[in-house]
């Protein structure tokens, strides 16, 4: 935030936001006594390794052990008492089973606490422009005496999961249009390693590991049907929209580029539509972690001569 948005450096705050008073983040806003937010807008992660560490901090200072970020989110939302809210998380989290329906509950119940109400719904980002499949769930809400906001109609549809989302008029945006033109240097990351990597040229665009499976007739097979999460050695289509992209993937976890090898970060940050010129701050894989986390947004401009122009806000 501070290298790319210098006029914005100096409310940003580097601190966990467990340890950041509601007021902090007020005044870093620039807002002064009674002033309240017009917008909160935030993505609490709910990685494993985040998770632990975080439990671990809670029971060290006797908070409650069942909280999550999520909470520091509600805690915020409470205090602030913005006029509407944007809460933005995976989709695993409206799964009926005991861990997510538990944090769910808690979840809304802790909005209409505060005085909300809201409106929850799992959006497709290919389905609003972005050259990636990649459903997250989108909760918004708005002061209980003011009118609800909808969720925005998507501008684009296709294919996902084998049945057809969003607008049937305006297709999706594909990885191919999304990197047409676009110039990029080898970087010493980009060769797939690992005990499979080797396999990966033999994979057509758009396939993965069970290219080499008994049930799909190959010769030499080497992997047992649905033995594998379906993003081992998946390989992207240039006629298709990217299938999602993880902060932290493994050695043999794509998706990779039809040209087998990973991705390049200028490529990689087309498909989250952020700037080419936007800047990530150290590590290759640093990079990897900030991109796979952030929230891609829409197109902002029609598509002309099949390039498109896109910005991107980091979640």
């Amino acid at each position: 935030m501070e290298k790319n948005f210098p006029h914005l450096a100096a409310a940003v705050i580097r601190s966990d936001i467990l340890d950041v008073p509601t007021r902090d983040i007020l005044r870093a806003a620039g807002l002064r006594g009674r002033a309240r937010p017009d917008l909160l807008v935030g993505g609490p992660p709910l990685h494993a390794v985040q998770q632990e560490r975080l439990l671990a901090r809670l029971e060290t200072s006797g908070l409650d052990p069942e909280a999550s970020l999520l909470q520091a989110y509600t805690r915020v939302l409470r205090e602030a008492q913005p006029k509407k809210f944007i809460l933005e998380n995976v989709y695993a989290l409206t799964y009926d089973n005991q861990a997510s329906r538990g944090a769910y509950e808690r979840l809304l119940r802790e909005i209409e606490e505060a005085g909300y109400d809201y409106k929850a719904k799992v959006l497709n980002a290919a389905d609003y422009g972005v050259p990636q499949s990649r459903p997250r769930l989108f909760v918004i809400g708005a002061e209980k005496s003011h009118r609800l906001p909808d969720h925005p109609h998507p501008t684009h549809g296709g294919s996902w999961e084998r049945r057809s989302t969003g607008h049937p008029d305006r297709p999706h945006v594909t990885t191919g249009e999304a990197l047409d033109g676009l110039v990029t240097t080898p970087e010493p990351e980009e060769t797939v390693r690992g005990r499979y990597g080797h396999l990966l040229p033999g994979i057509p665009p758009g396939d993965n590991y069970l290219f080499y499976t008994a049930e799909r007739g190959h010769h030499d097979p080497q992997f047992k049907w649905r033995s594998r999460f379906w993003s081992f050695l998946l390989k992207l289509d240039p006629e298709r929209p990217s299938p999602t992209i993880q902060a932290q993937p493994g050695s043999n976890v794509g998706p990779f580029h039809w040209d087998n090898r990973r991705l390049r970060l200028p490529e990689a940050k087309r498909l989250f539509t952020f700037p080419d010129s936007f800047e990530f701050v150290g590590s290759r894989g640093s990079a990897q972690y900030m991109l796979g986390n952030s929230v891609p947004a829409a197109t902002c401009a029609m598509r002309s001569a099949g390039r498109s122009r896109r910005v991107s806000q980091a979640g």
